[in-house]
């Protein structure tokens, strides 16, 4: 059976463009994108394509419209808009980024290297440093224990801006009068007024560390027993006598209560026998207890600043200052130190002198005197001058109390005549008025002679 010529014809050019399209090589081909420049696609032996890496996207068409919740695309950035605002509802255009300066270093095989230089530190502004204090004119030395640590530098903090005035902290932590093996302190305090015979005020805080047992020759007494109290009282009576003998005063700080109720209890006793051998002495005991407690009269971390501010006074241990307690324990001290300046400074005149300037005593003439001294011709004209005569005396004006009396608000008030205020009023007159007449029935009380509504004639 025999093909016929037309089918036989069109199966050969079948075969042959099956033949063309098998045969081994890649085929290249062009495809257009809108607004791009031909890019080439190169098939691959599986028939996917591989597209060039030149290839970039079309970009979308500028929208005209925008909804109000929609945000705006970016303008593209220009050379000269670095640094300027966009425009509403687009995003700021970047800040170019500024290279860093380099330098060129040497590394050890003797190669140059570049590497950013490193940037100055920031300057950061320090405290102006205290000038030191040359000779000063009053010196005050504090002696005692950690607190006395503390207390001397907040009175540095006090006397910090006066060039006349220097604390000098001469206090040892873990000391006290019961140990001497520590600091023996009369003989730590007189060795150094021998050293420094300027001091002029001793500031004296110690007993924190005290409550633990004496030793008396080759026995030990118990703290706070009689024994170890008559013990005790002698070591403090031995320190105020050799600021005595140096005529130096002394200001002596009571300890603060303490976290532990144990330690505040015997820190109490102490106190007391603090206050009694310091003012048996003529010194000036200074209280501070109640300046580190709350209303309850118990332990306060925190409490009022000199500012009248909240802060935490104490440290976590319960024992010790932080700056603001120590600030606010040295203003009671130095409220002592200055009335006592201020009593050294305004002492009255000596006799010699008030005698010399007195009208009825006048200088002696033991020559003539100068025209430069000029106290020398004040006082010889005070004397020439006739004595004026006394001011009448003032009369003194009643003292206005602080205070009325204090009445209790629960107490019962009582008239004079013994009766409660809130019972019914007594009418003597008529007995037959009531409350109920006046108030209801609305029938006035009978007038009293001589009062208002008394409309008889004649009257009385």
């Amino acid at each position: 059976m025999g093909w016929p010529a037309g089918r036989m014809l069109s199966r050969l050019v079948l075969w042959s463009l099956l033949a063309g399209l098998s045969a081994p090589g890649p085929v290249h081909a062009q495809y257009y994108d809108e607004g791009y420049a031909p890019r080439r696609v190169t098939e691959g032996a599986y028939g996917y394509r591989r597209r060039d890496p030149g290839y970039r996207p079309a970009p979308e068409p500028q929208r005209q419209f925008y909804w109000p919740w929609e945000d705006r695309p970016a303008a593209a950035p220009q050379a000269q808009d670095y640094g300027q605002p966009a425009a509403r509802g687009g995003y700021r255009t970047p800040r170019p980024r500024r290279e860093r300066e380099r330098e060129v270093v040497h590394s050890r095989e003797g190669r140059s290297v570049q590497r950013p230089k490193p940037r100055p530190a920031p300057v950061v502004a320090r405290p102006a440093a205290p000038k030191p204090k040359t000779d000063p004119a009053t010196q005050i030395a504090v002696f005692g224990d950690s607190l006395a640590e503390l207390l001397g530098q907040g009175l540095d903090t006090v006397y910090e801006s006066s060039p006349d005035v220097a604390v000098i902290r001469r206090a040892k932590g873990d000391s006290g009068l019961v140990r001497k093996d520590v600091v023996d302190w009369p003989k730590a305090a007189e060795d150094y007024l021998k050293t420094n015979p300027k001091v002029s005020y001793a500031v004296v805080m110690v007993g924190a560390n005290d409550r633990q047992p004496l030793r008396d020759g080759d026995q030990t007494v118990d703290p706070l027993s009689e024994r170890w109290r008559t013990l005790y009282r002698d070591r403090v009576d031995a320190l105020l006598k050799v600021f005595s003998d140096r005529k130096v005063p002394v200001v002596w700080v009571g300890e603060p209560p303490m976290k532990s109720d144990t330690l505040s209890a015997d820190i109490t006793s102490l106190n007391e026998i603090f206050r009694d051998r310091v003012q048996r002495a003529g010194g000036v005991y200074v209280d501070i207890w109640p300046a580190f407690v709350d209303e309850n009269n118990r332990y306060a971390a925190t409490g009022p600043d000199l500012e009248g501010q909240q802060a935490k006074l104490r440290t976590a241990d319960g024992v010790h200052f932080t700056q603001a307690g120590a600030r606010k324990a040295a203003h009671f001290a130095d409220v002592e130190i200055k009335r006592l300046i201020e009593a050294k400074g305004g002492s009255p005149t000596p006799p010699d002198a008030v005698a010399a300037v007195s009208p009825e005593a006048p200088p002696p003439a033991a020559g003539p005197v100068k025209l430069d001294d000029d106290a020398a011709i004040d006082r010889l004209i005070t004397a020439m001058l006739p004595s004026l005569p006394e001011p009448p005396g003032i009369p003194a004006l009643p003292v206005k109390p602080a205070a009325g009396p204090v009445v209790p608000l629960t107490r019962t008030e009582v008239a004079p005549n013994g009766q409660l205020v809130t019972g019914r009023p007594r009418i003597d007159r008529d007995t037959g008025y009531t409350l109920e007449r006046s108030l209801t029935r609305g029938v006035a009380p009978p007038p009293q002679p001589g009062r208002a509504d008394d409309f008889r004639w004649p009257r009385g």
